[in-house]
């Protein structure tokens, strides 16, 4: 009898756990390829090359479809007790404050690219964002849904979860419950695979690159600057291996004006339990520089995952 209470205890206790296991932050957006099936693409130039984005205002304003089936994946992972951003709700809260700006300046007047994207992406602080693309298909009187959802890591842009498949034929003329009979299947393995994933960030680390660049300026200051009788690059080394989760890391490339260090894992949180970001933790380098050997840097954001820190010069 006690050996059973004991069994019994151990398995709420272990369910009580799980149940309280946090979870990743999602946002689910239409793919790139639907957006440009369907006309809502905008074009954005890029270090000279036009490209062409998804309007994600424009999608949902110009499909209801497009809203529905959101809504309807949206629904299916939060009763999965996942976190989630509203897509819609994001875009309003952007247009409010005025950030839905193509470019910026930085401090040296050069103009820095920041596509939809990625000002969307800053704007919903999602963890995973799951890229959902369907099209109906007519067979008779009966339809069905091909689906495809792909989870993709909003740091690194990884794919780390997938589903797709098509439905049955149904009488049904509802795309949202053709998009539910089709997917409601696979759900739970998906599910499972963004669990992993985010289980893996929370014990191992979240991947960033890092760019450290040499601007122009008289000092003569390089990479190979000698502080303390230590090169500038092995310092900057040094403090790369002791602020990525168990010194994961690799420096990919570099010279005397640069250095390129990917695959570094970051923590998702801070000693006091705020998120930490790529941005904040590489404040912590060029607090570092300008602090201990008065060299002066700032860091430039690209994208969620990115940081350059640029060093030399006013």
């Amino acid at each position: 009898m006690k050996r059973t209470t004991l069994t019994f205890v151990c398995l709420v206790a272990t369910t009580m756990l799980f149940a309280q296991a946090k979870k990743p932050t999602l946002m689910v957006i239409p793919s790139d390829n639907w957006c440009m099936q369907n006309g809502c693409t905008d074009p954005f130039e890029s270090e000279g090359a036009v490209l062409h984005t998804p309007n994600y205002k424009r999608a949902l304003q110009s499909s209801s479809d497009c809203y529905n089936v959101i809504t309807k994946i949206n629904l299916l992972m939060s009763e999965r007790s996942f976190p989630l951003k509203d897509l819609s709700a994001v875009l309003r809260n952007l247009e409010t404050n005025a950030v839905m700006e193509l470019a910026t300046t930085d401090p040296s007047g050069a103009s820095l690219a920041v596509s939809p994207l990625d000002m969307l992406k800053r704007g919903a602080n999602a963890d995973i964002l799951i890229e959902l693309n369907w099209q109906v298909n007519q067979t008779g009187p009966k339809r069905s849904i091909t689906y495809s959802l792909a989870a993709k890591d909003a740091y690194t842009d990884k794919q780390i979860a997938g589903a797709q498949g098509t439905g049955s034929p149904s009488f049904s003329a509802e795309t949202v419950v053709l998009l539910e009979e089709a997917v409601v299947a696979h759900m739970d393995n998906f599910c499972a695979g963004l669990q992993a994933h985010f289980d893996d960030m929370m014990t191992h680390g979240r991947e960033v690159i890092l760019e450290v660049r040499v601007v122009d300026n008289e000092s003569g200051l390089n990479l190979l600057s000698e502080f303390g009788g230590e090169e500038l690059t092995d310092i900057i080394d040094t403090w790369v291996s002791d602020n990525a989760v168990n010194h994961r890391y690799n420096l990919s490339s570099g010279s005397e004006n640069f250095l390129l260090f990917e695959q570094i894992r970051i923590p998702l949180y801070e000693a006091n339990g705020r998120s930490l970001d790529t941005r904040r933790w590489a404040r912590g380098l060029m607090q570092m520089l300008r602090t201990n050997h008065q060299i002066p840097a700032r860091v430039d954001l690209r994208g969620l995952g990115k940081a350059v820190v640029l060093i030399g010069g006013e």
